[in-house]
């Protein structure tokens, strides 16, 4: 593992660590979660062991691990001085290194059913939409290690939302979504391609998916098509495509704005 990967995972795992710590201490024992599989339309199979529980939605937790395996092994060429190059893998592996941890804390909810899981589910939610806008803003400002860490500090302390309502929660997620897509789709117009605009399309679709397949589980379990399979473990197969696409247009852009005449390197 090369040593930006290296540093990456490690800013992330310590990062994760702290956040745990915090859950753990009962600094958000206020926030309202749901807990037990009432709350999931997939129907725990109980001669499983509880890691298992529920099979399919367990599983696919899988799918994050290998997607951040994959993304931190993968060596793009990317065009510039060596430095920038550098500074651009590990934008790229801060956002791996998020999908491999995230893939692990999901599973334990599910596993677990336990408030503080559950919690920091959704908490590490908010910082994985906001590390692309950080990327988004280090192709026009540069390598600004101290505006990245601002941006993850306010996007950690959004979640506060959640213990001043019930769906404070929801709302820190929806203004963490719109930010990402309208920084992506600026851009887009400034440094985009063709191909980047179809990985720009494939993502909002995906993340589309993932909001509106989670939302609505148990009312598809009325379907036979949603019955073993069901809205939310397809919300997650669409979150896991987003990230994937995510990474796809994000990287295209790193490309195009090195090579653009316009584009300003650091």
């Amino acid at each position: 593992m090369e040593p930006e990967s290296r540093q990456a995972l490690l800013h992330v795992a310590v990062a994760g660590c702290f956040c745990t710590a915090i859950v753990y201490m009962g600094v958000f024992d206020g926030v309202f979660v749901q807990v037990g599989y009432e709350h999931y339309a997939e129907a725990p199979v109980a001669s499983l062991p509880a890691f298992l529980a529920m099979p399919f939605n367990s599983l696919i937790n899988l799918a994050y691990i290998l997607l951040g395996v994959y993304w931190l092994q993968r060596n793009g060429r990317a065009p510039g001085r060596p430095m920038e190059a550098l500074r651009a893998r590990y934008l790229k592996d801060v956002f791996a290194s998020m999908a491999l941890v995230y893939g692990p804390v999901q599973w334990l909810r599910i596993a677990t059913q336990t408030r503080p899981a559950a919690v920091l589910d959704q908490w590490l939610t908010l910082p994985i939409f906001a590390w692309p806008v950080a990327w988004y803003l280090s192709l026009d400002r540069g390598w600004e290690p101290w505006l990245f860490l601002a941006i993850e500090c306010l996007s950690l302390g959004s979640y506060s939302l959640a213990l001043l309502h019930p769906r404070g929660f929801e709302v820190a997620l929806g203004t963490h979504i719109v930010a990402a897509l309208g920084q992506a789709l600026c851009a887009h117009r400034r440094y985009g391609t063709a191909s980047s605009g179809i990985w720009l399309a494939l993502g909002t679709l995906s993340c589309l998916g993932f909001v509106v397949l989670k939302l609505c589980d148990h009312q598809l379990a009325r379907w036979r098509l949603f019955q073993r399979l069901t809205g939310h473990f397809w919300s997650k197969v669409c979150d896991v495509l987003q990230f994937h696409c995510a990474f796809l247009f994000l990287t295209n852009l790193n490309t195009c704005q090195r090579l653009s005449p316009e584009g300003k390197v650091h």
